[in-house]
């Protein structure tokens, strides 16, 4: 089972960086990095010649997603690419929001209405 951290680890940040940027512009959005998936493993091949791949969870308001990146490191410049891998229809189950957003999510609805229903289905909220 994948391991998520929150804490990117200042070796991994130029290269998480620089693909939350590549995402962002290439999907026209404005996500934030809330997590990182098996930082040990990703170390470990850090420095492999053709490239690694680096697992990051995104959030972008109450969406979260994870995204597999291929980056590889051409002198200064990190270059990144989206990695081929099957994907399944079934919800991945590590991608709740990370901790305190449903409250702030809450207190925001809460303040607009008089109550609210809140329901859980398979890690969607």
């Amino acid at each position: 089972m994948p391991r998520v951290v929150e804490e990117i680890p200042g070796e991994l940040r130029a290269e998480v960086d620089a693909a939350l940027a590549w995402i962002n512009a290439e999907g026209d959005s404005a996500f934030r990095v809330t997590g990182i998936v098996d930082p040990e493993e990703t170390l470990a091949r850090r420095g492999d010649t053709d490239g690694f791949d680096l697992g990051l969870v995104l959030c972008q308001g109450d969406l979260c997603r994870r995204e597999q990146v291929r980056v590889r490191r051409s002198g200064d410049e990190i270059q990144c690419a989206p990695v081929d891998s099957p994907r399944s229809d079934d919800p991945p189950p590590l991608l709740d929001p990370p901790a305190g957003t449903r409250n702030g999510w809450l207190a925001g609805q809460l303040a607009r209405h008089a109550f609210v229903v809140v329901v859980f289905y398979r890690g969607f909220w």
